[in-house]
């Protein structure tokens, strides 16, 4: 069926709602801008004037030429203390010889490339996406390896990182490594334990032990290159397959090699004309409200994202807080999940089912979060809506299609684990700016801790201070806000990225591309489900 709207963008809400979202993208670009950074000028002209190619015209040349590359988690790290927005690793997925490939690629001329927490948890997050979708995982590799200061955080997983390197290749999922300067100690196994390895002539440096820990550990005196030169490595140690002149023909080398891979072996490729929503997805910003607390029907939304505006619903009349049922993006068919309000023992039962009969089908799912949770009080207890919403959370847990989630609004409670949090594993899961992410809204956590206060005080036989709870109150709201916006979520790793609304369908569509990759074979059993 063709999706009715009834948008009003001559309305105040819109207006107002579209003012708001404006600004939050306005944050966005800002952050997107800063996370671009490739170092100090003295470094970039520095490497310019070595010969040496910058991270991002590395990842150009790769690629295709005019082909589209998803960048994922460009904001890791954001807020904290570590290097920056996006760490010192560029990654994402494009087209490299017609084939989709996860790209990495090291920021040499950012902080030497060392790498801290945050561009660990980013790589690992990078190599865990290949792995699910069978991606060839190309590796540009130039850094100075674990930034010491953060050793403790880094130390422990970052030898993950290599583990999951030789799992891939277990696996059949090819590893290329491109190395254009140093991979000093552990970031020396990146190249080693790769399945294809290339060195750009007196640039690639690798050795487990650089010269001067050489000297103190040993008291040897070695220089760079007999030590861990290219040259040396290409025709001495073995540890690179191709010597490369220069950047060029090392990236030249990458490609030839995509080339010679198996090829992929898709669920499947779209076919024929793809129409384009009915409704411009410029409409998104006007229905969505910056503040979480405004209501919105996600049919709307929908509408906005999937071919021809065509939705085939699920129960409609049933469970309607839950909106349920089948559309196509860009050509790939998916199943709908989409919260229009909190979730009650219905609409729970009916997303279980729904995603049984997507398991059957062997249909990917698309969550579309904008959930306060599951309802609560007497009569839902009493009417089993712990059972019914495990039966959601189960089906959602045991699921084997692929999951893409889109936090559109809130992301509260159990209900985030119900619609495919992060902590389910879908294959991607990208934020709105103006999502929320938390245990409980604001004024609901700092409410429910007063109360707990209260009662504290009475059960002493003391009086409750108004003054104090007030502070405490306005505290913990401010905080809780500080540390639920999209902001904070994305630059902890909670996501794969924050993205313009108006650009969904594209994610989408690209997303849908990677998880059909490989053939896509639903679950065949569940927990048990308790009746």
């Amino acid at each position: 069926m063709l999706l009715p709207t009834h948008v009003q963008p001559r309305s105040e809400p819109y207006a107002a709602n579209q003012a708001g979202m404006r600004a939050l993208l306005e944050t966005l670009q800002a952050h997107l801008e800063t996370s671009r950074f490739q170092g100090k000028d003295k470094h970039t002209d520095r490497a310019h004037a070595a010969g040496k190619l910058l991270a991002r015209e590395r990842l150009e040349l790769l690629l295709d030429p005019d082909s589209p590359f998803l960048e994922l988690m460009p904001l890791a790290g954001l807020g904290g203390k570590g290097f920056g927005p996006g760490g010192t690793t560029v990654g994402g997925i494009g087209l490299v010889c017609d084939r989709l490939c996860m790209i990495s690629a090291n920021v040499g001329t950012h902080k030497g490339g060392a790498v801290d927490h945050a561009t660990l948890q980013k790589s690992l997050r990078l190599g865990e996406i290949a792995a699910e979708n069978h991606l060839p995982f190309i590796a540009l590799v130039e850094s100075a390896g674990a930034n010491l200061p953060e050793q403790e955080k880094i130390f422990n997983y970052g030898g993950a990182s290599f583990r999951d390197i030789t799992r891939r290749s277990k696996a059949g999922i090819a590893s290329i490594a491109v190395v254009f300067g140093n991979a000093t100690a552990g970031g020396a196994y990146v190249p080693g334990m790769s399945d294809y390895s290339i060195f750009v002539e007196e640039q690639a440096k690798v050795f487990l032990a650089g010269p001067p820990l050489v000297k103190m550990a040993t008291g040897e005196e070695v220089d760079d290159e007999s030590l861990g030169g290219a040259g040396m490595h290409s025709r001495v140690s073995g540890v690179a397959d191709y010597l490369a002149r220069d950047e060029y023909e090392a990236l030249r080398l990458a490609r030839e090699i995509v080339a010679t891979l198996d090829p992929p072996q898709p669920h499947m490729v779209p076919t024929g004309p793809i129409a384009p929503p009915a409704y411009p997805a410029e409409e998104l910003l006007g229905i969505v409200s910056p503040d979480v607390r405004q209501p919105f029907d996600a049919h709307e939304v929908i509408a906005r994202l999937v071919d021809g505006s065509h939705f085939t619903p699920f129960k409609p009349d049933y469970g309607p807080t839950l909106v349920c049922g089948w559309a196509h993006i860009h050509g790939y068919p998916v199943g709908i999940l989409a919260n229009n309000g909190v979730l009650f023992s219905e609409s729970a039962n009916k997303g279980a089912h729904f995603i049984q009969l997507c398991n059957k089908r062997h249909i990917p799912l698309l969550f579309l979060q904008n959930i306060t949770g599951f309802m609560v009080g007497k009569d839902y207890e009493q009417g089993g809506i712990i059972k019914h919403g495990a039966k959601l959370i189960n089906a959602v847990s045991n699921s084997e299609v692929p999951a893409l989630t889109v936090m559109m609004g809130a992301s509260y409670g159990a209900g985030n684990y119900a619609m495919g949090g992060r902590a389910y594993q879908p294959r991607f899961l990208f934020s709105w700016p103006n999502s929320r992410i938390a245990v409980m809204g604001p004024e609901q956590m700092a409410g429910v801790m007063e109360i707990i206060q209260r009662q504290a005080t009475a059960r002493a036989g003391g009086e409750f201070n108004e003054v104090q709870a007030k502070m405490l109150r306005d505290h913990l709201i401010k905080e809780a806000e500080k540390k639920s916006d999209a902001w904070y979520a994305t630059g902890q790793l909670w996501d794969d990225g924050v993205i313009d609304p108006r650009e969904t369908r594209t994610y989408l569509g690209f997303c849908l591309a990677v998880v059909n990759n490989r053939p896509i074979k639903g679950a065949e059993g569940y927990g048990v489900f308790r009746m």
